[in-house]
């Protein structure tokens, strides 16, 4: 719950900061891309809410065998594309398949409002790490484009967050559980596993967070605090 007997937490906390459509957009990219994809299926007989259905679960299959971004995104729309589809992928039918994708590459980083100035202003008072999940090498590029590398103290790119990732970083730079938060958009990957990794947690709500992070938000165990904020601006009011 919301905390009401303060108004900012003291200086000197660890935060760990989500990076995808925390910091900056990114699902909505997925999204056109996976629009794009389905409207060229055309399948006969499946509606798009189906066919979106259909790739959810090869998502679900990929991102548990291959991880997480573009690459084994791309791997999903050939493989949806080859269940669903009645007759044989022809080479310029992959290529058209892997252009949607492609179309996910192409984007400029797109940092979320509020974010540039709020995250300056939280370095200035308490310790950043990016804790992210994804590609190490996709990873790393964003955060080379988006421009906010120098306000965090570290960079910790993983293949899952989960609450072994979480005391594991904990673990590493020495950080207190009762002084830790974790901040992100994503139920079931940054707020549910830091809480039951004993730390703080602050949501910020996407309106476009990827189906596949969709979870309910556990309450917090006795001693932690949980923040729901409508954007990242609101951070600078607690921190």
């Amino acid at each position: 719950m919301m905390p009401r007997d303060i108004s900012r937490f003291a200086p000197g906390r660890t935060l760990l900061i989500d990076a995808d459509d925390t910091l900056w957009e990114n699902n909505i990219y997925f999204e056109r891309a996976i629009a794009a994809f389905i409207s060229y299926l055309d399948h006969r007989e499946y509606t798009r809410e189906q066919v979106r259905q259909k790739l959810d679960e090869v998502e679900r299959e990929n991102t548990r065998a291959h991880g997480y971004g573009l690459s084994s995104f791309r791997r999903a729309l050939v493989t949806c594309f080859e269940r669903l589809s009645t007759e044989p992928i022809t080479p310029e039918k992959h290529e058209r398949i892997l252009s949607f994708a492609q179309l996910v590459a192409d984007q400029e980083i797109e940092l979320l409002p509020g974010v540039s100035d709020t995250l300056p202003e939280l370095a200035s008072r308490h310790r950043l790490i990016l804790m992210t999940k994804g590609n190490q090498v996709e990873q790393a590029d964003k955060l080379s484009r988006s421009g906010l590398g120098s306000h965090f103290t570290a960079v910790e790119i993983i293949r899952e967050k989960n609450p072994e990732a979480y005391s594991s970083v904990c673990q590493k730079y020495e950080l207190a559980p009762q002084s830790t938060w974790m901040i992100g958009n994503s139920p079931r990957s940054d707020i549910n596993p830091a809480l039951a990794a004993g730390l703080h947690a602050v949501y910020i709500h996407h309106p476009n967070t990827w189906v596949l992070e969709h979870e309910v938000i556990d309450a917090a165990p006795n001693g932690q605090h949980f923040l729901d904020l409508e954007n990242f601006a609101k951070l600078a009011e607690f921190f």
